[in-house]
């Protein structure tokens, strides 16, 4: 009987030990567990490129990364579509398509009723005074003493998407703005960054204005004593191959080119170094004003030491050239060609640069353009293609004199420009006039205009039988304060000028609304997208890449085929 009770009591002990031991080993991993999940958990950073570099070339059609692609280098434009995601239908979705208005568009992914920013020029309706986009009368110049420093984004209504990654950062990221324009570098640059840059004519130097700083840093005097202006057109500008190989353009010295000044032939090759020395804007309508640009941006990288940072830095940079040898020579000029070879080799060496500096795979780059540019009116007509000027002073006067007879008040109209009826409100309002008998009367008259497709009494848009996109267009670029009450829409083929050389942008013709946009770089894979993308696109996508909140204005939306891979 003992063994056997014995035996049980040591059945149970075996059966305690076992269970006592199961207990202490679990409370043991209880106790480790709770030691690791009650200290703060360490999380990878969120990753980010060291910069962004978002450059718009100014006046470039979508076509010119096809029609000279044979004759580009490995890389420049053919990198970018190479490595980059193409977005081969990007559209602008506004009117009209200028500069200012293209290069704010793309930064705050709004439209002029929304930003503000209606042309590079508008009519204040209340008063019916012109304003210049980026003019500021209480801030100066620095760098110079001149009125061309006198300018900050002031005018600009809503944030860009440099300011939502200042914002963002706790502004601890730079952003500068280059350009040889003042307007295309401030817009872009935002309302805070570090600075924004463009080029003095008459010094050839790049200037600021105090809306950034008081003095120009010291890198900005080196680069300014450089001389680099006169050491970049000291050889002239002859074509960049033989003349003969220039098979993608028109014949030289066609007469609807224009002609720098003191030359009697539009004809390579120009001798820009004598003509630089009496018309210093000439400087401009070189492919030199490009590598200029990109120069100083190098300068700005080095001198900032944009990308070495902690956060994310933005260099928003505006080539400008391409515009002014566009407006005088045309889109099938030998000059336009030669221009985009050398902005091409001009790529490829600040794409290089970036590599080594930033490190490839470390920095995000996006190329888009402001706007097209319509084919010159005379090329048209050489080859029998509908075209023709829009002179808008005799239709204007002619307005006049017949709203005179109709409402017994002269001059009522002010302006065409932006190619909108810019009536003078202020006589209107005190005569107390009919306004809606008046833009009536405007708009019958102007329909039986020759070369005026619609004119639109903008406050009854959604009465007008006008197609898509256009009528989504004309309602994006409409701001009550900033924009005419009439809006003008050329024929195809049609546009606003003077001059019987030369072209120019403005319409919602594909020609000057369908812009390249390619990314590359960081968080970016290679790819094609065909589909509808409208510039109203690029600051969220870009937003969305930064993981940054998008502008306070922007109406787009992020284009997933780019950064989801």
């Amino acid at each position: 009987m003992k063994n056997a009770v014995f035996g049980s009591y040591r059945v149970d002990l075996i059966f305690i030990h076992y269970y006592m031991k199961k207990i202490i080993i679990s409370l043991f991993f209880l106790n480790v567990s709770f030691a690791i999940f009650s200290q703060p958990q360490k999380t990878a950073s969120l990753s980010k490129p060291k910069l962004v570099v978002g450059i718009v070339v100014d006046q470039m059609r979508w076509d010119y990364l096809y029609k000279y692609y044979e004759r580009y280098g490995s890389g420049g434009f053919k990198r970018l579509l190479g490595e980059g995601f193409s977005c081969e239908n990007t559209m602008i979705n506004y009117l009209p398509s200028f500069t200012a208005v293209g290069h704010t568009c793309i930064f705050t992914g709004s439209v002029p009723s929304i930003n503000g920013i209606t042309g590079n020029d508008w009519t204040e309706q209340l008063t019916g005074k012109q304003m210049y986009c980026t003019s500021d009368s209480t801030v100066t110049s620095v760098g110079n003493e001149s009125e061309d420093g006198k300018m900050s984004p002031k005018n600009l209504l809503v944030t860009t998407i440099t300011d939502e990654l200042r914002i963002a950062s706790n502004f601890q990221s730079k952003v500068v703005g280059i350009s040889l324009k003042d307007r295309a570098a401030i817009l872009p640059a935002g309302h805070t960054p570090t600075g924004a840059f463009w080029l003095d004519d008459a010094s050839g130097h790049f200037i600021t204005s105090s809306w950034y700083m008081e003095k120009l840093p010291d890198w900005v005097n080196n680069f300014n004593n450089s001389n680099a202006i006169n050491e970049l057109i000291k050889n002239g500008w002859n074509t960049l191959y033989n003349a003969n190989t220039y098979t993608n353009s028109d014949m030289d010295d066609e007469p609807y080119e224009g002609k720098f000044k003191g030359e009697t032939t539009s004809a390579f090759p120009h001798d820009i170094q004598e003509i630089y020395k009496t018309s210093k804007g000439a400087f401009r309508s070189t492919p030199f004003g490009n590598t200029l640009t990109l120069n100083f941006a190098k300068a700005a990288i080095e001198g900032y030491q944009l990308g070495q940072g902690s956060a994310t830095d933005f260099l928003t940079i505006n080539c400008a050239s391409t515009d002014y040898v566009g407006h005088m020579f045309g889109p099938n000029s030998r000059e336009i060609e030669d221009t985009y070879l050398r902005l091409d080799q001009e790529f490829a060496k600040f794409f290089s640069y970036l590599d080594e500096k930033i490190g490839k795979g470390n920095y995000t780059v996006f190329l888009t353009a402001d706007h097209g540019v319509a084919h010159a009116i005379g090329y048209m007509q050489k080859h029998k293609l509908p075209a023709e000027f829009l002179v808008p002073k005799p239709i204007l006067d002619s307005l006049n004199k017949k709203l005179e007879e109709k409402f017994g008040i002269e001059k009522l109209v002010l302006s065409g420009m932006n190619y909108q009826v810019n009536f003078n409100m202020q006589k209107i309002y005190a005569q107390h006039l009919d306004f809606d008998g008046i833009k009536k009367f405007t708009v019958e008259f102007l329909q039986q205009q020759p070369g005026i497709n619609y004119a639109v009494d903008l406050a009854k848009i959604g009465e007008v039988p006008i197609p898509e996109p256009l009528k989504t267009m004309i309602i994006n670029g409409y701001n009550f304060k900033r924009s005419g009450a009439v809006e003008v829409i050329p024929n195809a083929g049609w546009f606003d000028g003077y001059a019987k050389t030369g072209t120019t942008h403005g319409t919602w013709n594909p020609h000057d609304t369908h812009i390249p946009l390619v990314f590359m770089g960081w968080g970016i894979h290679h790819g094609t997208s065909n589909r509808v993308i409208n510039m109203t696109d690029i600051a969220p996508t870009v937003a969305a890449l930064l993981h940054i909140q998008m502008p306070n204005g922007c109406i787009g939306k992020p284009i997933e085929e780019v950064i989801n891979k």
